[in-house]
């Protein structure tokens, strides 16, 4: 079934939410420049690619390539090259830590317990985000409330310690993500339209069933209620309203 079809359906607030979150993106970068997007190629990220776009600010977009993308998520690369006549930049993690880790674990080490499936995230993940992100004043990243309830609080700016997080999206629905998808034609990665809500790596994702939560197909053999990789969990120091991102 067409994702489009299924999920194009905004709230009353979508036009007022669109307009604010270009107008935070064009404030956090007068003020917290170079700022760069944290991309995962799902649908969210789409629309924030298209928002940076549309807010005509400075900003690059970077993939993290674990090594266990699905080439369905992959191919959004080049699509969005294309579409903003730009570069992706692409990190992928250190090859010699990958094959010391898959020699001592196995490629399956995910399954075995919680402590080496974050190790994986570590090396495949974490590290280059630090690479990614190194001398950047900012990052923006596609994160909603409505995601799930460990990100039912997620501000529109965060001040971490060493740069700001912008998320433009924090409170878009589901529905207004695909109505902005629909409204200006964007790319979304197929595996949308085979039930896949959140999609991360391929042995770290499933499609969800009816009544399943948002993000229930990521990581679904662990027990724990916290979906996430790390990437998302780093302490903060500050939560900011949007008008304290302006310059003094």
């Amino acid at each position: 079934m067409s994702a489009l079809l299924l999920y194009n359906q905004p709230s009353p607030q979508f036009d007022a939410r669109q307009a604010q979150a270009i107008a935070l993106l064009k404030r956090v970068a007068e003020a917290h420049g170079p700022l760069t997007q944290a991309s995962s190629l799902g649908a969210e990220d789409m629309v924030v690619t298209h928002l940076v776009h549309l807010a005509g600010i400075e900003s690059g977009v970077f993939v993290l390539d674990t090594g266990k993308l699905h080439t369905e998520t992959l191919a959004l690369i080049g699509k969005i090259e294309q579409r903003y006549s730009r570069s992706v930049e692409v990190y992928r993690p250190r090859n010699e830590s990958v094959i010391k880790f898959v020699r001592q674990h196995g490629e399956e080490a995910m399954y075995q317990n919680v402590a080496l499936r974050k190790q994986c995230c570590d090396i495949r993940k974490m590290e280059p985000l630090a690479r990614a992100l190194a001398g950047k004043g900012g990052w923006i990243t596609g994160l909603r409330r409505e995601q799930s309830s460990d990100r039912a609080a997620v501000p529109d700016v965060v001040q971490e310690a060493e740069r700001i997080k912008v998320n433009p999206l924090a409170d878009w629905t589901w529905g207004d993500v695909w109505h902005f998808i629909a409204r200006h034609q964007l790319d979304h990665n197929a595996l949308h339209d085979r039930f896949f809500p959140s999609i991360g790596c391929v042995p770290c994702t499933r499609a969800i069933a009816v009544g399943e939560d948002f993000r229930a197909g990521r990581w679904w053999w662990e027990s724990s209620d916290l979906k996430e990789c790390g990437l998302h969990v780093q302490p903060a120091t500050t939560s900011l309203p949007p008008s304290e991102t302006s310059p003094a």
